[in-house]
């Protein structure tokens, strides 16, 4: 009772009075399962190189691409999504590097499936952009406009050399139409229906991206805007759920993961298969600078997005600060 009166039993507050209950009554947990780490192994290096727009985080070497997933795995990180950055030499307008048995992501999926065996999922970036000397994620047409059907073709090949080295999981990143069958439909010809896919089924045109282009060494010249989707809408998220479900994924992504919570959960609500999102090199880059600079608390932060993402429908969150949040957390 108060001087303005008295107020109803149910006091929401005495279920935050201190840490043991806030914990014990947490609706959201992070485990370390959930988590993915993605990195970039780089041809011709014999030491990491640091990516300057993201503290931290590097382009492998092959034998510390192998120290990173075994560290990975030691922390309970479920798995690690490789990208591959060819010497500027070897990129053409067809993006062959991404396809040679023995170009440089093939090496790093075998490096790593030597080093850690089942014990990590490896998932494969299964696109053409780190590989094609113009910088799009497909074979362009003699307008200069990416080729939806040639590009599948192409995709289709890269499935395949992917998984004979070794992928348990290719990540069809490229948005275009038809990629989730006509990938499934490769795998199955060559009998590698064991090798699964993860469809990036809503990616946003994002301004977030930038680090990652210094991470890959992109040649982009020009926009994707006519392939990944439009930040504005949100129905044809749904849409590319609807057709990505019936070409066969396994798995389904957000990215951006924090601009896009709201598709996000739609996503997770109609999904009948996992949903991952991916916390990208740019929201990496922002907390990562605003904690350089003090103004915010950097470790509260990134459990902060976490939680959120994971409480917006993830089940699977790619992010860059995997292993260390899987250190944490703890088994």
């Amino acid at each position: 009772m108060t001087v303005y009166g008295s107020f109803p039993a149910s006091r929401p507050r005495r279920l935050r009075v201190n840490p043991a209950m806030r914990r014990m009554v947490a609706e959201t947990r992070l485990h370390p399962a959930d988590l993915i780490l993605p990195a970039f192994v780089r041809e011709g290096v014999a030491e990491p190189v640091p990516i300057s727009a993201m503290p931290g985080v590097v382009q492998h070497s092959l034998d510390s691409l192998r120290r990173a997933a075994a560290e990975a795995v030691a922390a309970g990180v479920s798995g690690i999504m490789l990208y591959g950055v060819p010497e500027d030499a070897k990129k053409d307008a067809v993006g062959t590097a991404g396809t040679d048995p023995d170009g440089i992501l093939q090496a790093g999926i075998r490096a790593v499936r030597e080093e850690v065996g089942d014990e990590l999922i490896v998932m494969s970036d299964l696109c053409l952009d780190e590989y094609t000397d113009h910088g799009h994620c497909g074979v362009l047409d003699q307008q200069g406009r990416v080729d939806n059907d040639a590009t599948l073709e192409r995709y289709a090949e890269m499935a395949q050399v992917q998984a004979d080295a070794g992928a348990h999981m290719v990540g069809a990143s490229g948005m275009m139409d038809g990629q989730i069958g006509v990938t499934r439909e490769a795998l199955d010809a060559i009998g590698r229906e064991d090798v699964s896919i993860l469809a990036y089924t809503a990616k946003y045109s994002s301004a977030f991206y930038g680090p990652f282009r210094e991470a890959v060494g992109s040649s982009l010249k020009g926009d994707r805007k006519t392939y990944q989707q439009d930040p504005a809408n949100a129905r044809e998220a749904m849409r590319e759920l609807a057709l990505d479900l019936e070409e066969g994924a396994d798995m389904v992504m957000v990215k951006p993961a924090l601009p896009y919570l709201d598709i996000l959960a739609r996503i997770a609500d109609e999904a009948n298969v996992p949903v991952a999102a991916y916390q990208i090199s740019g929201e990496f880059a922002m907390i990562e600078a605003a904690a350089e600079k003090g103004w915010i608390d950097r470790d509260a932060a990134i459990m902060e997005t976490l939680t959120g993402i994971k409480r917006a429908g993830a089940g699977t969150i790619l992010t860059y600060w995997a292993t260390e949040v899987a250190q944490k957390l703890g088994r």
